[in-house]
């Protein structure tokens, strides 16, 4: 058969904090990976408006592109359009949900922050989750758009000075006891030095990027395609919409992804 591809789906280039953690577990899987940035940020969006923007991006891009499986690397839109994905197309998904379960297994002092976007925070979705694992532990929701922006700046060259970081994470430092903080946004994952920083009373932090890995694994497994060995490396495609403003991206997109090809395919 011919070499397996896995679409993977982000508002921005955030998402590329779980492609490594993918390439680890399937080192012969080709990646397309679909940065929205037309459609900057998700956690903002109306719930009508993230369901058409994401299902048409799909219904663009699966036709073209035709991978096995595809990964919406975005906690936001995870928790709001897996139902209506797996309803309008046949191709498996794997969605990011925020780590809660995870982290309540590893807390020691029962205090545990999820850090997010506000759309993440607000969703049922998520309230549901600590619910089900977290019900006897203290958890914080704790919503910050800014910090999308500040990942994203990091990235183009531009790092955070602390003041930034502290004026958006700094009513955490209220409560010493946290030891957890579960990095419920693909995004955070790139600024988690700046965090620990920010916060050096937390212990743990947890993110989705190996269970997302372990997911794509299992669907490949279904396909009998896991272990398939292709002759050479993969040629992995960064493919975007909106703007090409990318003086940043090929030296970061070839860290994460590897060898590539840069394609815009629609506003």
């Amino acid at each position: 058969m011919s070499r397996p591809s896995v679409l993977v789906l982000d508002s921005g280039i955030g998402g590329l904090s779980i492609v490594g953690n993918i390439r680890e577990v399937c080192p012969h899987l080709q990646i397309h990976y679909l940065a929205d940035l037309a459609g900057f940020p998700y956690g903002i969006k109306s719930e009508q408006e993230l369901i058409q923007r994401v299902v048409g991006l799909l219904e663009f891009s699966l036709p073209v592109y035709q991978p096995q499986i595809v990964v919406i690397a975005c906690n936001t839109a995870s928790t709001l359009v897996l139902d209506e994905l797996r309803r309008q197309f046949e191709v498996p998904f794997v969605g990011v949900v925020p780590a809660i379960k995870p982290a309540a297994q590893l807390t020691l002092s029962g205090v545990i922050a999820v850090l997010a976007t506000e759309g993440t925070v607000n969703r049922d979705y998520t309230r549901r989750l600590v619910h089900d694992f977290a019900s006897d532990k203290k958890v914080i929701l704790y919503g910050s758009a800014k910090l999308v922006f500040l990942a994203e700046q990091k990235l183009k060259g531009h790092p955070s000075n602390n003041a930034d970081i502290d004026n958006e994470v700094g009513a955490l430092k209220n409560h010493p006891l946290l030891d957890t903080v579960v990095l419920a946004c693909t995004h955070f994952p790139l600024l988690k030095d700046e965090l620990s920083r920010a916060l050096p009373q937390v212990k743990y932090w947890v993110d989705s990027g190996e269970a997302i890995a372990r997911r794509v694994q299992y669907w490949l497994n279904q396909i009998n395609a896991v272990d398939i060995c292709v002759d050479g490396t993969p040629h992995n495609h960064f493919l975007f919409t909106g703007t090409n403003d990318f003086v940043y991206i090929p030296r970061l997109v070839r860290e994460l992804l590897g060898e590539f090809t840069i394609q815009k395919i629609m506003e």
